[in-house]
């Protein structure tokens, strides 16, 4: 069964930080690439960051580059986000994915605020 986790999510003052993980299991893990979502409240759903299978390749949205990086432990089934200077608007559910998984996990919940 295919599963992605995603955790490490909270309440930060705006210029803060926060790695959020994604751990999947119950598919070739190392064979995919997986994407990191958003959502925020009476938005759509909306790409961050993509990284390859091998984490070479790597690519951001143009509102998180340069704040957000997103790598992967293929040993540990993980992908990370990290993410600096963190605004306001960077408040949302955040997902992580494969390109071919219709299922959606609970996400994890960042918002930023003073």
């Amino acid at each position: 069964q295919v599963q992605l986790v995603e955790s490490g999510g909270g309440l930060v003052h705006p210029g803060g930080s926060l790695r959020l993980s994604c751990a999947a299991s119950g598919f070739a893990f190392s064979s995919n690439a997986i994407y990191w979502y958003r959502q925020a409240p009476g938005k759509e759903r909306e790409l961050v960051a993509p990284i390859s299978s091998a984490g070479a390749g790597t690519n951001y949205a143009d509102s998180v580059k340069g704040r957000f990086t997103i790598s992967r432990d293929n040993a540990l089934n993980t992908v990370y986000l990290q993410m600096s200077r963190l605004k306001p608007e960077d408040t949302a559910v955040y997902y992580c994915n494969t390109a071919w998984n219709d299922n959606w996990g609970q996400g994890t919940q960042v918002t930023v605020s003073s």
